[in-house]
């Protein structure tokens, strides 16, 4: 199934690359001139990173994609693994499997080839990537392994030295030769091997795609929806989402300011948005754990507030620089208390921009804290994709302007729950705003029956509110039998390679509906039911060790027809492939 496609002139429209080294080996430079140079061929391509947890050192390995179609997910094996030296590599083998007819390359003085790579029934072929490089002067062994990964793809020669000089210009002019001259030696060693995929030439022309990750792309939805402010503490696989905001905040007049720790980091962004700033932070699991208090603040005094969590492996420190979806539970529950907010997940590396314009609209429109729900595999992931649409959700938060010499109530029981919010300094509109329980104005109390009427306050809003479309995206593959009657439901990551797996079964003729949820919480039981009807089988699809997500669902309603539930945790991530098979062996049994 991980075979290229082959067209009729014998091209392919997508391989699999893996190209991995040593900490500081310069794997991931070698994957990221691949994936440049693709695009300004005019392709397509994603590229993920598996790295060790070590600070120096260790693991690091370039997953890169390159296809004629935009792509959401890598594929389940690899074509090619192109190996600068094969020290550590046995700690990460596994979840870069070659293709049965794949290829691997390593150099003689790199080390002994791992056990998973000479068992795998790949062709092991060897190059001195070392010695060509050092017959250079100033030559690296990365920019060797880049150029056969360029050969062996088919890349234009012109592009591929393009991206070089981009890459290596503030190293001087002799850095430059150097890495052409090694580039070239590349390419022709990858004629040597006597074994390609060439990518079948675009039709058009590069006509401004982007080359963005998630993480970049959650900071320009934040920004596009209106995010003036931002409160860091850095934590993969999240900093990079801060990163880009630093410099993004000043050009359109806002601030980022790194705090101390992510108590400080959630408290100044709550701070900064009761004085009238739309405000995020961002973080990862263990973050987001101590960050849980003041979110039930934030719920409690109606300060609307961004939280990205960009999950990894857990518990604790867990795999940090590995992806899994197993935060669901803290951010839809983690609040004591009956704390209603919301949780949205990104479905895709270019989905991050409106996932987290949307967000941003949302906790602002309901004066409420929401959770962007996103992940390692798509966070960091970087992406060839169409220039993303500009879209109309921008903050626009309902602000008191000036009492009137009327009595302000900033709780206010409303029929969309939602009552007019002071900016500090507004003539007349002084107000408590804390954790206590209080009256609709603002002052503590503990009636039971304004503790019923806030709570109440706090849920309608968020239930009432029209989400319209986007709480989830759904297509059906077309399969010749006519009948949808299997559906793959899943969120977040997954739905790339859930989306890839419908339409691999479409192609050997089984109809196969896809509803990925974008909207988790709240729940929107009657739209799901809705988006479900017809369905006799359902496959729920997840990458958790406890199936979080399937037990959320069975707590919030009853799934129509024979439901079965494919799950494991990381750090491999869940590929089309293995989707396909859980629908091809239920269809045969």
């Amino acid at each position: 199934m991980d075979t290229p496609m082959r067209t009729s002139d014998g091209t392919s429209d997508s391989i699999s690359f893996a190209i991995v080294g040593s900490g500081g080996a310069g794997a991931l430079t070698a994957g990221a001139i691949l994936l440049e140079a693709a695009g300004k061929a005019g392709w397509y391509g994603i590229m993920n990173r598996s790295v060790g947890p070590q600070i120096r050192g260790g693991e690091a390995a370039a997953l890169v994609r390159l296809s004629t179609r935009p792509v959401d997910c890598m594929m389940e094996s690899f074509n090619f693994l192109i190996a600068i030296d094969w020290r550590n590599a046995d700690r990460f083998a596994a979840e870069m499997p070659l293709a049965p007819d794949g290829l691997a390359i390593g150099d003689p003085a790199g080390g002994d080839v791992p056990a998973l790579v000479v068992d795998s029934g790949a062709t092991v072929a060897q190059t001195a990537m070392k010695e060509l490089a050092g017959s250079i002067a100033g030559g690296r062994g990365n920019m060797i392994a880049a150029g056969i990964a360029a050969g062996l793809a088919g890349l234009p020669v012109d592009d591929v030295m393009s991206v070089v000089a981009a890459k290596l210009k503030n190293k001087g002019d002799d850095a430059v030769e150097a890495g052409r001259a090694c580039v070239s030696v590349g390419m022709r060693e990858a004629q040597e091997l006597g074994r390609s995929y060439p990518l079948e030439q675009p039709k058009t022309a590069d006509t401004g795609r982007w080359l963005i990750t998630g993480n970049e792309a959650v900071g320009l939805g934040a920004v596009r929806g209106g995010i003036r402010f931002a409160a860091a503490y850095p934590i993969t696989p999240a900093t990079e989402v801060l990163e880009w905001l630093a410099p993004a905040l000043n050009k359109v007049g806002g601030a980022l300011l790194q705090a101390e720790d992510e108590l400080a980091s959630i408290n100044m962004a709550i701070g900064a948005s009761f004085g009238g700033r739309a405000s995020i932070t961002a973080t990862s699991g263990p973050g987001l754990a101590l960050m849980v208090e003041s979110i039930g603040l934030a719920v409690a005094s109606e300060v609307p507030v961004v939280i990205v969590d960009v999950m990894r492996g857990g518990p604790s420190t867990g795999i940090p620089t590995k992806s899994e979806q197993s935060d669901l539970n803290i951010a839809v529950y983690g609040c004591h208390g009956d704390a209603p907010h919301i949780v949205v997940a990104p479905l895709s590396v270019a989905d991050c921009v409106f996932s987290a314009q949307w967000t941003v609209y949302l906790a602002e429109a309901m004066q409420t804290p929401a959770i962007l729900l996103s992940d390692q595999s798509i966070g960091q992931a970087r992406a060839l994709i169409d220039r993303p649409a500009d879209i109309a959700f921008v903050a626009k938060r309902e602000v008191l302007e000036a009492a009137q010499g009327q009595t302000y109530n900033r709780y206010a029981l409303t029929e969309s729950g939602v009552s007019q919010m002071a900016i500090p300094g507004t003539a007349g509109g002084q107000y408590t705003a804390d954790g206590l329980t209080h009256t609709v104005k603002g002052i503590p109390s503990s009636k039971g029956s304004d503790h019923q009427n806030q709570l109440d306050k706090r849920r309608d809003k968020i239930e009432k509110f029209d989400y319209g479309n986007h709480w989830a995206e759904m297509e059906s593959g077309g399969g010749s039998d006519g009948n949808e009657q299997f559906t793959i439901l899943t969120w977040g990551s997954l739905a790339g390679p859930a989306r890839e797996a419908v339409q691999t079964l479409a192609e050997e003729g089984i109809t196969v509906k896809l509803v990925a949820m974008r909207l988790i919480s709240p729940f929107l039981k009657d739209k799901l039911l809705a988006a479900l009807e017809g369905s006799q089988r359902i496959l729920v699809v997840e990458q958790t060790h406890s199936g979080q997500f399937h037990e959320y669902l069975r707590a919030k309603c009853d799934l129509p027809g024979d439901v079965r539930h494919f799950h494991r945790p990381g750090p491999r991530a869940i590929g089309p492939a293995e989707i396909c098979s859980q629908i091809q062996d239920w269809k045969a049994s």
